[in-house]
């Protein structure tokens, strides 16, 4: 069954679905997440040695955050910022990153405090950031296809125009989309008798 809970529980599902996918003849086995600490906290609990992956599309918004706050909205030296820094993350050089973001800070204000904590995201994360090494060994940088699949399973039915849910309900119709969806509908009903 699929359903809204906690970080915990949703650690030991998708333990369970490793398991049962194979996880103990994996080669490999790689976690990628938005970069939240819980996500780690779940990948070295349930898959200690693994590969972490920060999400290229999550990184990517903290990039495009922290140019906003140290450059001119609409100026040639954010565009110029963007391009270069894209660059570098996407090569994996996110040590040059954060040192070229810290040597643009304000002085004071709001906007280096908030540059500062995107700064400290990439700190936190750079290890997770090897993008470059990734795609060298043939490995998923990105979240979209599971992204698109909570798309397609959940919002897809739990968020159209003036749907309201308890969570009851909709861990009920969860469960039942992702049943139907994944082929799994026999070993549900064999499971339930």
């Amino acid at each position: 069954m699929h359903c809204i809970e906690s970080s915990e529980e949703f650690g030991w599902r998708i333990y369970g679905e490793a398991l049962r996918r194979g996880l103990h003849s994996a080669q490999k086995v790689v976690v990628i997440a938005d970069g939240a600490r819980y996500n780690w906290e779940i990948a070295s609990m349930h898959f200690p040695g693994c590969i972490e992956v920060v999400d290229l599309y999550h990184a990517r918004e903290h990039l495009y955050a922290l140019c906003a706050l140290l450059f001119p909205e609409g100026s040639r030296s954010l565009m110029r910022a963007k391009l270069r820094w894209l660059t570098l993350l996407d090569e994996g050089k996110v040590d040059k990153l954060i040192v070229q973001g810290e040597r643009l800070l304000p002085a004071r204000g709001e906007r280096r405090k908030q540059a500062i904590k995107e700064i400290a995201y990439f700190k936190g994360n750079a290890s997770r950031m090897r993008y470059g090494e990734y795609r060298r060994q043939g490995l998923f940088v990105g979240s979209g296809v599971v992204e698109a699949g909570c798309k397609t399973i959940i919002s897809k039915r739990l968020k159209q125009s003036g749907m309201q849910w308890t969570v009851r309900g909709a861990n009920s119709i969860i469960a039942l989309r992702s049943t139907c969806l994944s082929g799994r509908w026999e070993e549900f009903w064999q499971q339930r008798a």
